[in-house]
């Protein structure tokens, strides 16, 4: 097994480790908020599963690099190898291929942001299922309060014109995202996160080969300023920090507790467009910010 950084029980506020474990939540939703922000930019200038692509491939890549010069430990069994593989083509080939496909075809950020919104309702029944996580009546209030928030968030922003193949890709992100962190947590939690990293991104790579090959080989990529901020913000930013405290976080707490955090995503990211983009932003919005808040205090798992 990897060596864990540190174990959440046990720590005392002034250790380093329990700072990282405070803190980290805050930083994964901040960079996990940038994801729209990222297809956004990037999306005008390559279809979406060629731009996801080169993402996998940049990322394995860099990684690979990390591991020969720190020395990460690799996994002794043909079966770990398998499970982090699973998990990649949840999380990132599911869940992303089916937001920027669906993005790519008209439908509204606020939309998919709204609909992958589900995801913590559907992790926390997965992980009370599947992995006997209790749930108590309060975190069961706060996901659907949290769910109403997301919806006062994005509501301005919704439209319900997209067409099937949107529809479909969406939803699919919603249950690749959710099985996909239950089967990381489950399965794949004890594998260094550096060599995890290159197994994961190097399978998703190997899968989307063929389906850019089958779907986008007419199409070109504009290799632009924005395009190459929006590539590189996608690898470094995303893939590897976002992706990293994902994975940290599901090591050393429930992974109900982590799906809750989810919810933070869509005030987030609506933030940061009213600062980019002078998206607009009344006063139900932040209303609903503040829902979200109670909500994601109300369904923490108990101590």
């Amino acid at each position: 097994m990897a060596h864990e950084p540190f174990i959440a029980t046990g720590g005392r506020a002034g250790d380093p480790g329990m700072r990282l474990l405070l803190l980290a939540p805050a930083l994964f939703v901040l960079l996990w908020s940038t994801g729209f922000i990222a297809a956004k930019f990037g999306l005008p200038y390559a279809p979406p599963l060629t731009f996801l692509l080169y993402r996998f491939v940049l990322v394995a890549a860099l990684m690979a690099v990390v591991c020969a010069l720190t020395g990460a430990r690799w996994p002794s069994r043909r079966a770990d190898y398998l499970n982090v593989a699973i998990a990649a083509w949840l999380v990132h080939g599911v869940y992303l291929g089916g937001v920027f496909v669906a993005m790519s075809r008209g439908m509204a950020a606020g939309t998919a942001a709204m609909l992958v919104g589900l995801q913590p309702i559907v992790t926390v029944f997965l992980a009370r299922v599947w992995l006997h996580e209790p749930v108590i009546a309060r975190q069961w209030f706060g996901l659907v309060l949290g769910l109403f928030g997301v919806w006062l968030v994005v509501r301005q922003k919704i439209r319900v014109d997209s067409d099937a193949i949107a529809l479909v890709a969406v939803f699919a992100a919603l249950v690749g995202i959710s099985v996909g962190t239950i089967w990381q947590k489950r399965h794949a939690s004890h594998i260094d996160l550096r060599s995890g990293a290159v197994i994961q991104f190097a399978a998703c790579a190997i899968a989307y080969v063929p389906l850019v090959l089958l779907f986008e080989s007419t199409q070109r990529v504009a290799w632009t300023a924005t395009f190459a901020f929006a590539m590189g913000w996608s690898v470094l930013v995303l893939s590897v920090g976002a992706i990293s405290l994902l994975y940290w976080l599901l090591r050393h707490g429930a992974a109900s507790g982590v799906a809750r955090l989810f919810y933070l995503v869509p005030p987030v990211t609506a933030l940061m467009a009213w600062a980019l983009f002078d998206e607009r932003m009344d006063m139900l919005a932040i209303a609903g910010m503040v829902l979200i808040a109670i909500a994601v205090a109300l369904a923490r798992p108990r101590a």
